[in-house]
């Protein structure tokens, strides 16, 4: 009769292998076409593999064959959340390079769309990240219901609700609307209450306390060191916003604070965007009460806009961090070099330190804390 052996192996008999798992390209989770591989050890992150490229178009090779106000729609589709932001940046570049004065009357529309783009932005990331977080729907149909009173306006005034080009080199590419001062004012009384809204639905929520508070924490100085920027950096407590560190078109005129969190965690990652949209309303007001009247566009400017030898770097406090261009000019219509500092690409690359030690569910609250946006990452 056979005899069985119930002895319990060793440790040398046991062999364990790593266990990975790939979250996307296509997956709700990844926010866009993103792909993480994450070793785990039973449910807790060992490792994280960020690949990216999905999405890679050309976006900074394409507007070297392009002339100066051609490349305006490339910036659309870089950060496709905040197309306004985007596109300041890039006219405000060609401006620096080519020494055009914008009026004083494009100026003030120019910001006060640029934040209400920064709060339609915002406004998706809370939608989205409630759905992460687990609070699902209620928090996201509001967030989406008062964004879209924001795109319905920017469709008023630029005749798109995404992709608009209507920045120009010099001013914007037509006037406002007659009764914009009215619509706009109207837009925002309802943005305040929405935001109130959301903010009763998340800040003392107890899933959100649970799930964010003290996770994935991040020092000022490994912020710094990842380059990181936007309201992740601010979360860690660092007051640090280039509309008054280093103030761009007329953002000196305005009176606003910076928000920023205690503890760089992802509860604070939030309580920052939030407060960021009260403080966008701010300057909001205070440009539609100053602004002029007046011409739209600077005058002399050419049909066909050429720079002079040189080059510049132009960067934007855009809702996701330093928004950056660089071009080089050889004096020709064309920028001989294009290049596009994503703020996405850059706090992307904290990732696996923010993740590592973390549990697989956790992941994905905090890749969806960073609010990256893929055609700003691939370009």
């Amino acid at each position: 009769m056979a005899t069985i052996d119930y002895t319990i192996p060793g440790e040398h008999d046991l062999e364990t292998l790593d266990i990975h798992v790939n979250v996307g390209p296509q997956h709700p989770a990844t926010h866009g076409v993103f792909r993480m591989v994450l070793t785990v050890d039973g449910e807790v992150v060992t490792d994280v593999d960020p690949i990216i490229g999905y999405m890679h178009r050309g976006n900074e090779k394409l507007p070297e064959n392009c002339d100066f106000r051609q490349a305006i729609g490339f910036h659309d589709r870089t950060d496709y959340l905040a197309q306004f932001n985007t596109e300041h940046c890039y006219v405000q570049a060609v401006e620096k390079l080519t020494g055009i004065t914008p009026t004083e009357r494009s100026e003030y529309i120019r910001v006060i769309l640029a934040e209400l783009n920064r709060i339609t932005s915002h406004q998706m990331f809370v939608g989205a990240f409630s759905t992460d977080v687990g609070i699902f729907g209620t928090a996201f149909m509001y967030a989406f219901r008062d964004r879209e009173l924001i795109q319905d306006f920017f469709e008023e005034i630029t005749g798109e609700r995404m992709m608009y080009n209507y920045f120009r080199p010099g001013g914007v590419a037509w006037d406002v609307p007659d009764n914009f001062r009215e619509r706009c004012r109207q837009v925002i009384g309802q943005i305040k209450k929405g935001i109130s809204d959301l903010e009763g639905l998340i800040v003392n929520n107890e899933v959100v306390l649970a799930r964010c508070c003290g996770l994935s924490r991040m020092s000022t100085a490994d912020a710094i060191n990842w380059g990181v920027s936007g309201p992740l950096l601010r979360a860690t407590g660092l007051e640090y916003d280039l509309r008054k560190a280093e103030p761009y078109s007329i953002y000196d005129r305005f009176e606003f604070d910076i928000p920023t969190g205690k503890d760089g965690d992802i509860y604070d990652r939030v309580i920052v965007r939030i407060e960021e949209m009260k403080q966008s309303v701010r300057i909001v007001e205070q440009a539609l009460l100053r602004m002029p009247d007046g011409p739209i566009m600077a005058e002399g400017l050419k049909r066909v806009l050429r720079a002079p030898e040189g080059e510049v770097y132009m960067r934007v406090e855009g809702p996701r961090g330093e928004y950056g261009v660089y071009l080089v000019a050889t004096g020709a219509d064309k920028p001989y070099r294009h290049r596009v500092r994503a703020a996405s690409f850059c706090n992307l690359s904290a990732l696996r330190a923010m993740s590592v030690g973390n549990y697989v569910s956790d992941v994905v609250i905090i890749l969806g804390s960073i609010d990256i946006v893929l055609g700003e990452v691939d370009r």
